[in-house]
């Protein structure tokens, strides 16, 4: 990052940096030195390039990153050297990686060996994390298996038709093309809605909220609107949260790491009968992470952003 980012980024806001790495650890140091493979492009990761962000402070792994300095994120990696028991030469590992080819990881921390169980690497930074931010499409999916009825929101009448033909959502709109998003979401709920999961802010959620049953449930993973955008606050009736009892609680996936077996047992159950279908946007190559970033806050992507660093 060449300087910290206010409002929606830019490829200017980045450069491609070459440094020398001596591939030789300390014995005794548990360090490991891995060659990244894939690396995850997340909506959190905007908060961290910027000057201030009230999630800073928050969350230890929201820190705000410094210009100048990698920028990490979670990746899947190959290890090259290692002075660590845990880790030989050519394991494969998953965690907390950096913006680049390779990575010194000190003491071997934020890794962990990686077991692919016949899937792609893809999926182990990907629907195999218990991670949400831009997994609208997952978490309608999971939905419906709960035998909920499931509405989904997208801003192409290509991704509208993905999510209701591929991803068997019950219906889906192009929010782009409507108006009133409260005369919206009447439409599609006209008993009104029970759970919102909310990865956008802003509108979108004033209109859910303004659409709620009697005890309705917000689950508020991300707020994509108001990341790139500061004018865009979300402003819910304080009417409504009282007088319907409505519950807004945020979600973040450390507060469910006692839950990450049974989610990983019963997703890959669903991934191998077919009945969860993921969906991946892949670039490849380092040079392109900033196009990948940027794009990502403009909705170019179609699923899951990732970016293959290199081959296994």
């Amino acid at each position: 990052m060449k300087n910290h980012i206010e409002g929606a980024p830019s490829e200017s806001n980045f450069k491609l940096k070459a440094e020398s790495l001596n591939l030789r650890v300390e014995p005794g140091s548990n360090d490991v030195i891995v060659k990244n493979l894939y690396v995850s492009i997340d909506l959190y990761q905007l908060n961290r390039l910027k000057s201030y962000s009230s999630s800073q402070e928050a969350v230890s792994a929201a820190a705000r990153i410094t210009p100048g300095e990698a920028i990490d994120a979670n990746g899947v990696a190959k290890v090259v050297v290692s002075a660590n028991p845990e880790f030989k030469r050519d394991d494969l590992v998953v965690g907390l990686i950096s913006w680049g080819e390779y990575e010194l990881v000190k003491g071997g921390a934020m890794i962990r060996r990686l077991e692919p169980m016949g899937f792609p690497l893809s999926y182990h930074v990907g629907i195999l994390v218990f991670v949400s931010g831009a997994y609208g499409h997952l978490v309608g999916q999971y939905a419906k298996l709960g035998g909920c009825y499931v509405v989904g929101s997208a801003g192409t009448n290509e991704k509208v038709a993905i999510l209701k033909e591929k991803l068997g959502f019950d219906d889906a709109f192009n929010y782009k093309e409507e108006t009133d998003l409260k005369a919206t979401l009447k439409r599609y709920f006209p008993d009104g809605i029970d759970v919102y999961f909310d990865n956008v802010g802003g509108e979108m959620l004033e209109a859910a909220v303004a659409n709620m049953n009697l005890f309705g449930r917000v689950a508020a993973c991300g707020v994509i609107s108001e990341c790139a955008d500061d004018s865009k606050r979300a402003v819910p009736n304080m009417i409504d949260i009282v007088y319907k009892r409505i519950k807004i609680q945020g979600f973040l996936s450390t507060d469910h790491f006692d839950l990450h077996q049974d989610f990983i047992s019963m997703t890959c159950d669903a991934l191998r009968a077919g009945k969860i279908q993921p969906l991946e946007d892949i670039s490849n190559g380092v040079d392109s992470i900033p196009s990948a970033f940027t794009g990502f806050f403009r909705g170019d992507n179609i699923g899951k952003k990732f970016v293959r660093i290199a081959g296994e």
